[in-house]
């Protein structure tokens, strides 16, 4: 946007350095024309008039000396503004070969998320009412996580290992006993690889 209004300002500025190059050029070409003509006839006249003329001659080549930094100006900001506008445009393509990515990612995953939903409606309704009702409490309080998995005598929910007085009486609980961590109060799941 700065380098466009750089660009317009440029060209505008440069408009009106040529228009007072065109002023002072008809000017010149008047009094030249009065000189031509012989219409003017006192010395002294024609003494001023040709003063007023190479005035003129003078004041025209700096106010093109004017127009032609002008000119290179806005041929630096027309350069400038059209890089931003390919840098710009190349952006916005890759913001949007972005946003399809993510577009589709998030398609990807709605379809994991419907499908584990079904999944875990499946074992949901294999699970007794007050141990699933445990479950969701904790999984609201825990972050999303209800239960944790118990792992050479570490909760993997917490990252804590369990005392020995807690691992003996995780060890003496009958397998179909829920057992909880101390630490995160999470639900157990115990595996050949829980290190009892």
């Amino acid at each position: 946007m700065a380098a466009q209004t750089q660009e317009s300002d440029t060209a505008r500025e440069q408009t009106k350095a040529e228009q007072d190059v065109d002023q002072v050029r008809q000017r010149a070409a008047r009094d030249q024309q009065r000189l031509d003509s012989g219409a003017v006839t006192s010395p002294k006249d024609l003494a001023g008039l040709q003063h007023e003329i190479t005035s003129l001659a003078k004041r025209q080549g700096d106010l093109e000396d004017v127009v032609l930094e002008v000119m290179e100006r806005r041929e630096a900001a027309q350069e400038r503004t059209a890089e931003l506008t390919e840098r710009t445009a190349s952006v916005q393509g890759r913001i949007d070969e972005a946003a399809a990515r993510r577009d589709a990612a998030c398609g990807e995953i709605d379809g994991e998320a419907a499908s584990v939903t079904k999944e875990r409606a499946v074992v949901a309704a294999s699970v007794p009412a007050d141990l699933l009702k445990l479950y969701d409490k904790l999984r609201e309080q825990q972050g999303g996580i209800g239960a944790a998995r118990l792992y050479a005598r570490t909760c993997q929910g917490c990252r804590q290992e369990l005392a020995i007085t807690e691992l003996n009486e995780v060890r003496s609980a009958a397998p179909d006993t829920v057992v909880r961590c101390e630490n995160c109060r999470r639900i157990l799941v115990r595996t050949t690889e829980s290190g009892l």
